[in-house]
């Protein structure tokens, strides 16, 4: 691949950081569209096979089951989104940043390091992805940058594109946030494969233990008590968690 064309495969295209900004007067868009996991391919690569059996043993289930629906609304996004406003990002390269943007939340590594969990998973991943897995170096950085920023919310600025579709699927399956862009029915049929298990509170929990053990962490840049507070009052996702 040419050089430009492995930055856009491997979503390195500036974006606005603001998603107000990003979707502007969202003139354009429609409604979206139901899309079941059946027509959302699942990258099959040796290398995503190699980072699917790494979350599959490092991540608790509950963790596991969240970025799998990440990597699934994220697309069901990407898809409504791109005739008016396009992510350009592999499959591979999305599906790589789901799998490991929450590596940092394990307990076993949230105590590794004094480092906050975006930080640090973002260093797991480059480590895993650059020198274990042999991946290209413009993808792994990629990965690895959208990790580290993936809590990066803001108004000013720039981001990747693998970064932005990371935050919009993160923000609505822990915060319902951006619900127009994702069809209920896309909702239903990846919460049966991928059940949210109690996910809000679990979530939340994670976000207060790391708060407790680094005060100084990046989560609490979102609000110390609103962050946490608005993962468990998540009102569009409240029904899946209790239908468990």
């Amino acid at each position: 691949m040419s050089a430009p064309t492995r930055y856009k495969t491997y979503g390195w295209t500036a974006q606005p950081r603001d998603v107000s900004a990003f979707l502007g007067d969202k003139k354009g868009l429609k409604a979206p569209e139901p899309q079941t996991m059946d027509s959302i391919p699942l990258p099959t690569t040796k290398l995503a096979k190699a980072v699917l059996d790494y979350a599959l043993k490092e991540l608790r289930e509950e963790t596991f089951n969240h970025s799998m629906r990440v990597y699934y609304y994220g697309r069901a996004m990407q898809t409504h989104l791109r005739p008016t406003h396009p992510l350009p990002v592999s499959d591979e390269t999305y599906l790589l940043t789901c799998l490991l943007h929450d590596i940092g939340t394990t307990d076993k590594n949230l105590s590794a390091t004094s480092m906050s969990f975006e930080f640090y998973g973002g260093y797991l991943a480059l480590e895993l992805l650059k020198k274990e897995l042999d991946a290209p170096v413009e993808q792994a950085e990629s990965v690895t940058e959208a990790i580290i920023r993936h809590q990066d919310l803001g108004e000013s600025g720039k981001i990747s594109s693998v970064g932005l579709l990371i935050q919009l699927a993160t923000v609505f399956d822990n915060m319902g946030g951006n619900a127009e862009l994702v069809h209920k029915e896309t909702i239903e049929d990846v919460v049966k494969h991928y059940p949210r298990k109690k996910w809000s509170s679990c979530f939340a929990a994670t976000i207060r233990k790391e708060n407790r053990l680094k005060p100084w962490a990046h989560t609490t840049a979102l609000g110390e008590e609103a962050f946490p507070g608005g993962v468990e009052n998540n009102e569009l996702m409240a029904p899946y968690d209790a239908d468990e």
